[in-house]
Formats: structure tokens, C-alpha cells, sequence
């Protein structure tokens, strides 16, 4: 080919990623588009290279039809695509020849034995298999299958992200369970609470070498909750350190959090740099057909068939927790079995009144909306509102955001506790009755802010 149509080609390429770009998130279009190179192009035919089988799949199945409206757009042509898996032996070598010894990544020699792995703790449950993705949580699915598949080669470190009950933690594990049966590799699944009491009794016992060896010998280190790390200076240097020596030998590490890596606070900002380095992914409440495939998969695990009425009537009454979707699920085929009962949409609304209620949005309000409100009137972080935090600029919104939730929506204590960072119903209660005690005081100045706090919440709620 000759140098000039080379030229026409990248242009030609150029002005096609400019319109793709413009349809895509930032995050999106750098995830897929910056790992695509171009090639030839013969008779119409542009060849584009993946490094991967996975990543040539899914960019065909996802991204080829868009590729080929915005070449096509700009008026040179009728182009298609074929995507290919780059020669990766070739640039292998061909990356040898230019390093150093002292520039070689550390690499294991040999492969670890499968005795090495008793340090796996991993629900078997959570495969990538028993998963159900949808728009909200496609992106993080596949991201997590492909580091499953390749890890320390792609998206190193990962990032996951999102509220209660919506997956982060079966991708993580299943990230693990898949490394754990199809490799050599060792794989830690921790908390970062446990990575935290470790740590501390490794301090204790003056054991912290044990402990460093033990995190830092792992070929892929999966930690869950990193946002229990706040305030815990000491734990995050033992995990910036353990973090640096993983990443400068390409090993993986994978993360998940309750927030956005900026919304944490009281975490030291080189730590803070480590987590947003990589890949940051959230994930979304799934959508109504989501839901509807999930029900649907927890009835064939279980093998409980289920009208699809009823499973219309959870699905549009639960739409924010998967995990409640399966308690539904759960309870009903314990009926059905204890009492040798058919489940008809009747007994469906009468046995699973409780839970219906404690998820659903009555009143148009939520309790996020109500938390928001409340954090945006002083000026502070609803992540912290829903935290354990102890200080006074903390402790008064906390409690008149739960008071606000109890008479403002139909969710129960219990319901409401589990919104606040999994607290004790018990938490709710005392906090409900110190702000009641306010109200039926003399303090003239509560009761006015929680009648401008309800205003507020109601116009919020609507916009």
C-alpha cells in the first residue's frame, strides 16, 4: 500500500473516531477504542486489531455496527469491518529485544501448585455464570470477565462501585472463582475490614512480615469495601505499600467500594491516586426487564417456577436491591414447601407485604433523596450521613435523616438502618426519639428546620 493511501486510510479512521467519540462516554470510548488498532484495508474491508479473543468478541458483538455508520457517514465509501486478534507473540519478542534485564517485569517462574490456595475464601455461588448483567451493570460485567480471563494484563487496578445489593461483590468474587479454576494463580479475596484486623493483630503479635508475605504474594488481590479504610492511616500505608509492590510486578488487583473514589474522605491522596488510577466502574439500580431476568434465573436455580404475574408484581415493586428481589424469592418457595401451597399473585401480596413495603417508594420520596437533602443543607457528604462517623457536624443530620425517612415514607426501622450503613434498628429508634424530644421542646428553631427540610425533600423529589 502505498504511502498516500495509508495516509487517506488514517484519515479516513480519524474523522470516524471523532463522530464515535461524540456518542460515547469518556470512559466508554478509553476502555475500547484506545485498545483498537488500525490496519489494512482491502476492497472496502479495514481490518481493525484487538489484543484478545475476548476483546475482539465483544468489541464486534457491542461496537462493530457503530464503527461502520460512521465511517460510512462521512461520504468516502462503503466500508465494513473485520476485526482481528493482534500477532502477540511477534510483539512479545519484539518487546524482549528492547528490554533490559533490569526493565523485565517480576514474573512467577513457575506456576504456584493448587495446595498454595488454601487462603481462598470464595462463596462458589458467585460465578460469572449465576450473574445476570443489564445497561446497568454491562460494563462492569465485562470488564470483570476480561480480567478474569487475562489478569494484570488489562484494566490493572479495577475499581467497582455502587450501592447496596447490586452485584459488586459477586463480580469481585466471581473474578476470583474464575482465576481459582481455570489457573495456577493464587488468588485473596479480603475485606477491608479483615485486611484491617489482620493487619492490627499482625501489630500486636510482631508478625507484620508474616502478613506482608501473605498480601504481597498473591497473583491477584481482590479487596471488598475499600471505604472501610477511612481514618485508618496506618492500615492505608501497610495497603499503599502492598498496592505498589503488586502493581510494578503486573499483578492484579481489584477493588469495590460503596462511593466514588472522591467522595471518600480521611484516605491519604497517594492511596487515593492508587484507587482511581485504573479503571473506575459504577454500577446502577437494574432496570425493570433486569429485574425480570434476574427473578426468572433465581426460579430455575432454585427450581421454583413462578407465574410470571408475580414476578411482574416483585419486579415493579422492588427496583433498587437485587438481593431483595431473591429474598422475595426465597420466601415464597419456604411457603410453598412448608405448606404444600400453590403461589398465586394473592398469597404473593400477602406474604411478601413486609418486604414490599421496606422497598417500596410510596410516597415518591426515597431515602437517598432524603439523605441528599439533608447533606446538601449542611454542607456535608451523604456517604458520611450514611457512615460511622462520630463527630457532632455528622451526628445531628445523621439523625434528623432518619427521622425525616420514618415519617416521610413507609420504610420500617429496620429498612431504614440497613439504608444507614447496615445500622441496628435500635440506632434508628433512639435518633428518631432525640429529634421528637427537640420538636416537643421549647427549641422553636428544630421544628422551623424540619418544616424547611420537608419542603425542600418534596421539591427535590419531583424535579
Amino acid at each position: 500500500m502505498t504511502s498516500e493511501n495509508k495516509e487517506l486510510r488514517e484519515d479516513l479512521w480519524n474523522r470516524a473516531n471523532e463522530i464515535i467519540r461524540k456518542s460515547l462516554s469518556d470512559s466508554e470510548y478509553k476502555t475500547w477504542f484506545t485498545r483498537i488498532t488500525l490496519g489494512p484495508e482491502e476492497n472496502g474491508k479495514i481490518t481493525l486489531y484487538a489484543n484478545s479473543a475476548f476483546f475482539r468478541d465483544n468489541f464486534i458483538k457491542v461496537y462493530k455496527k457503530t464503527v461502520e455508520d460512521a465511517l460510512n457517514s462521512l461520504g468516502e465509501g462503503v466500508f465494513t469491518i473485520d476485526v482481528q486478534i493482534k500477532n502477540q507473540k511477534e510483539e512479545k519478542e519484539e518487546s524482549q529485544k528492547k528490554e533490559t534485564p533490569e526493565d523485565k517485569p517480576i514474573k512467577e517462574k513457575t506456576p504456584e501448585k493448587k495446595t498454595v490456595k488454601k487462603d481462598v475464601v470464595l462463596n462458589s455461588a458467585y460465578t460469572f455464570d449465576s450473574f445476570i448483567p443489564g445497561e446497568n451493570s454491562n460494563f462492569a460485567y465485562s470488564a470483570c470477565l476480561a480480567i478474569a480471563k487475562d489478569p494484570g494484563s488489562v484494566y490493572n487496578p479495577c475499581l467497582i462501585y455502587g450501592g447496596v445489593g447490586l452485584g459488586k461483590t459477586h463480580l469481585l468474587q466471581s473474578i476470583g472463582n474464575y482465576v481459582h479454576q481455570t489457573t495456577n494463580l493464587k488468588v485473596m479475596y479480603v475485606t477491608a475490614e479483615n485486611f484491617t484486623n489482620e493487619f492490627i493483630q499482625a501489630i500486636n503479635d510482631r508478625t507484620t512480615r508474616q502478613f506482608q508475605n501473605k498480601y504481597r504474594k498473591v497473583s491477584v488481590l481482590l479487596i471488598d469495601d475499600i471505604q472501610f479504610l477511612q481514618k485508618k492511616a496506618e492500615t492505608q500505608n501497610e495497603l499503599f505499600n502492598t498496592f505498589n509492590d503488586l502493581y510494578d510486578t503486573g499483578r492484579q488487583i481489584v477493588f469495590t467500594c460503596d462511593r466514588p473514589v472522591e467522595e471518600l474522605r480521611d484516605v491519604t491522596d497517594r492511596l487515593r491516586s492508587r484507587f482511581s488510577r485504573g479503571l473506575n466502574i459504577d454500577i446502577q439500580p437494574p432496570s425493570f426487564e433486569t429485574r425480570m431476568a434476574i427473578l426468572r434465573a433465581k426460579c430455575r436455580e432454585k427450581k421454583f417456577p413462578i407465574n410470571d404475574d408475580v414476578l411482574e408484581y416483585i419486579a415493579n415493586n422492588i427496583s433498587s436491591n437485587v438481593r431483595a428481589l431473591e429474598s422475595c424469592i426465597t420466601k415464597l418457595m419456604a411457603y410453598s414447601t412448608l405448606l404444600k401451597k400453590d403461589i398465586s399473585l394473592e398469597t404473593a401480596k400477602e406474604q411478601l407485604g413486609q418486604i414490599i413495603n421496606s422497598n417500596k417508594d410510596t410516597s415518591g420520596i426515597s431515602i437517598d433523596q432524603i439523605i441528599k437533602t439533608v447533606a446538601s443543607y449542611y454542607n456535608v457528604s451523604p456517604f458520611d450521613i450514611k457512615g460511622k462517623s462520630k463527630s457532632q457536624s455528622i451526628v445531628l443530620p445523621r439523625k434528623i435523616a432518619m427521622y425525616l425517612c420514618r415519617t416521610m415514607t413507609d420504610f420500617s426501622t429496620t429498612e431504614i438502618a440497613a439504608e444507614f450503613g447496615g445500622k441496628n434498628h435500635t440506632t434508628v429508634i433512639y435518633s428518631i426519639e432525640k429529634v421528637e424530644a427537640l420538636l416537643h421542646s421549647s427549641d422553636t428553631d428544630t421544628a422551623a428546620l424540619i418544616e424547611k427540610l420537608k419542603k425542600q425533600i418534596k421539591a427535590d423529589s419531583k424535579k
